[in-house]
């Protein structure tokens, strides 16, 4: 029996706009957070460094705001990489973290508010995902 050739990709990874990752590494409160969110709007770890620092300043709701941001633009950058609904979004590759700490942060603020079956739906897609993490 002939094998049929797979053409999705077993794993997807992004990339980070040149220089943000440096600049969230780098801010040193909130304010300068969202500085670097408002120069990298396509930086997925700023935003979700945005949510994870509104989560611990139990702004729950302003939290939700942030990681659905990153969790959004990152579904369609994977997208955009070849993922097809299904296979994995590594965790070792750091320029993926963005995107699933969004997603993480996502279900941890959807349960806060009681979206109970949103934040299952995260975890369970986060498993699925990045089953490394």
């Amino acid at each position: 029996m002939a094998e049929l050739p797979i053409t999705e990709p077993t794993e997807t990874t992004i990339e980070e706009p040149d220089g943000s990752l440096e600049a969230v590494a780098e801010a040193d409160s909130f304010e300068a957070l969202a500085a670097v969110a408002g120069r990298y709007p396509e930086c997925l770890t700023a935003w979700a460094a945005l949510g994870e620092a509104a989560l611990d300043d139990d702004r729950t709701v302003e939290a939700y705001a942030y990681f659905r941001v990153g969790y959004h633009r990152g579904l369609d950058r994977i997208r955009r990489a070849g993922w097809r609904g299904s296979g994995r979004v590594p965790w070792a590759h750091e320029p993926n973290r963005g995107f699933l700490r969004s997603l993480r942060g996502l279900g941890a603020a959807a349960a806060a508010i009681g979206e109970d079956e949103e934040a299952t739906r995260c975890a369970e897609f986060f498993a699925q995902l990045a089953p490394d993490a």
